[in-house]
């Protein structure tokens, strides 16, 4: 890949995730949920601190009990599964996607938010585009370096391929200007502003687009599949 973005390829990237976005309606079920919560609106216009939500000034630090150590010369993240295009990057072809700097809130489904963060990354959906779903997938599964240490398992967790899509979910190095502390999820992680954080994979190292839901690690522990803030959907059934 070339260190500096190849506009073709970024306008096709573009093209192709509108298409797809139209063809799922990814927008509409985030868009549709109930309003609820507190304070003045974001730019979704929704109350900026959800239901149930408290606000934190200083980020928890939550995990499975293992906080892996990965320099960012070894990072890798790998796209796989039912797609056109299937590849694997390192960080300094991670560099050569569009970088994006956007501020956004995170809320935890602990009941705390962190607010008004400024994340500098790329978008989920560029890589999405790059690897260029089958029409039959549907579903994506998302996979952490960290693992349960009691049983080995890895972090996973599940989106529906239109909500994968939306515009403000991204794949982030940086963290109010400074790199991403390892604790929550350095050198690369996910964030799912419009979701609970933790369908934002922590040290993430792939990502498997799928025909058929795959439940991930907490979502097989009675999560939501949801997962969505505005509603309280913190649980299943």
């Amino acid at each position: 890949m070339s260190s500096v973005p190849d506009d073709s390829k970024v306008a096709a990237r573009m093209r192709w995730i509108e298409r797809r976005r139209e063809e799922l309606g990814a927008l509409a079920p985030i868009e549709a949920d109930a309003h609820l919560g507190s304070g003045p609106e974001n730019r979704h216009g929704q109350p900026q601190v959800p239901i149930g939500q408290h606000v934190v000034k200083k980020w928890p630090v939550l995990d499975l009990g293992d906080q892996p150590s990965i320099p960012r010369e070894d990072w890798r993240l790998k796209l796989t599964g039912d797609c056109a295009r299937p590849f694997e990057l390192d960080f300094p072809s991670l560099l050569t996607y569009p970088q994006v700097s956007e501020h956004s809130d995170f809320h935890c489904v602990t009941t705390w938010s962190l607010l008004d963060s400024e994340w500098g990354g790329v978008r989920l959906a560029d890589l999405i585009a790059e690897a260029q779903p089958d029409a039959n997938a549907q579903f994506v599964l998302i996979t952490g370096y960290d693992q349960e240490p009691r049983s080995g398992l890895p972090y996973t967790t599940n989106l529906r391929l239109e909500d994968a899509l939306a515009p403000d979910n991204l794949l982030v190095h940086t963290w109010n200007g400074e790199p991403l502390p390892r604790e929550h999820g350095g050198p690369v992680r996910m964030i799912t502003p419009r979701l609970y954080a933790w369908k934002g994979t922590k040290w993430i190292r792939k990502i498997e687009f799928l025909s058929q839901e795959q439940l991930g690690f907490w979502e097989l522990r009675g999560y939501s599949n949801g997962a969505r803030p505005w509603a309280n959907d913190r649980f299943s059934g």
